[in-house]
């Protein structure tokens, strides 16, 4: 529940508290205006200010889509799809959305992601790799933001290593 913030009527109190947020994190274009309208109810002086702030270089969707891209892939292994829909929540155009995720997905491999989200998983699960878990790790994958036909992929090529592995421990303790 959000208490409504310390209302601001002049430019300098509103520039203040512009600033304060971009010290807390990034925000795109349609963020901070958000941000912005709660403190001022002036929507002139709200649009004065998203000006002032992409004249001085503070506020840039573009900027701000690469860097939430190479951010939550690298950081949080994420799919195109994930980053893709968090960034149109936050209100950023699509066309920086593409070329962010081109950027992104240029240095790093997008399967290999899928691969060690994967195995990570995977270490923690135990026992026996049944349809019920299969399923579930499906699931986890496609939230990741990974598409169906990768995931799939994936899955199917964990579970034939999985039996070769169990069949191969069954004949060594046969011996």
């Amino acid at each position: 529940m959000h208490h409504k913030p310390h209302q601001v009527e002049s430019v300098e109190a509103l520039h203040t508290a512009a600033l304060r947020a971009l010290m807390r994190r990034a925000h795109s274009v349609h963020e901070m205006k958000k941000t912005l309208e709660r403190r001022c109810q002036d929507t002139d002086l709200v649009e004065a200010e998203l000006v002032r702030l992409k004249q001085q270089n503070l506020l840039d969707d573009a900027r701000y889509a690469r860097d939430f891209a190479r951010a939550r892939a690298a950081g949080r292994r994420q799919g195109r799809t994930r980053i893709a829909q968090e960034l149109r929540r936050r209100g950023v155009p699509d066309r920086h959305i593409d070329t962010a995720l081109d950027e992104a997905f240029a240095t790093h491999d997008e399967e290999a992601l899928l691969r060690e989200r994967l195995e990570r998983k995977l270490r923690s699960l135990r026992g026996p790799l049944d349809q019920k878990r299969l399923a579930s790790l499906y699931r986890t994958l496609l939230r990741a933001g990974f598409s169906p036909d990768q995931v799939r992929k994936a899955i199917h090529t964990v579970a034939r290593d999985r039996s070769f592995e169990s069949e191969a421990q069954m004949a060594d303790q046969e011996q």
